[in-house]
Parts: C-alpha cells; structure tokens; sequence
C-alpha cells in the first residue's frame, strides 16, 4: 500500500473505507463524515448503488456503485462479509508468485 502521514508525522498506509473509529469514509488522502444515523448511511449507500446504475448519464458515473457498497458494509453484515473477501482476493492476487 501507498504510505501517507498524519497529523502526528508518523507513516500510515492509506486506507480505503470506512473509519469506525471517527465514523468518516477514507478515500486515500480523502475523508468524507458519515452520518451517525444507521437509517441515513443505509440511504446514501442504495442511492448510490442506484445512481451507479445510471451511470450512462453524463453527471452520474459507474464509481458509484463500488462506493455504494462501501457505505452499506458498515452496517450491513453480509455485504462486510463480501467486502472483506474481495479484498483478501484482490491482495493475494496482487503479489507476485514465489
């Protein structure tokens, strides 16, 4: 992973995902707050699925729906579950072969 620093100075690997400690949705260099409310995550998270589907329209664009699928892992299990496993597979695909 490609390292950042933070406030402190000390190196930390960017993330992708959602913060659980400060609630927000890192994007690398970028965090997005979260609202605290499970009903208003949910909300964003299938607005943005259903945006993605749109993406042929010029202003909505298919990044939407990898991100959708972000937001609902918070509070959704089965989703977290599908998430965790994609990227599990997507590191051990990235290393190189002994």
């Amino acid at each position: 992973m490609i390292e950042g620093h933070d406030t402190t100075g000390k190196p930390r690997a960017k993330r992708f995902g959602i913060d659980h400690t400060s609630g927000h949705l890192v994007l690398g260099s970028i965090s997005i707050p979260l609202p605290r409310s499970r009903l208003a995550r949910m909300t964003i998270g299938v607005l943005l699925i259903l945006g993605g589907v749109l993406g042929f329209l010029p202003v909505l664009g298919f990044w939407m729906i990898p991100l959708g699928f972000v937001v609902l892992s918070h509070d959704l299990h089965i989703i977290r579950r599908t998430r965790r496993r994609i990227v599990v597979w997507w590191e051990k695909r990235r290393k190189p072969a002994p």
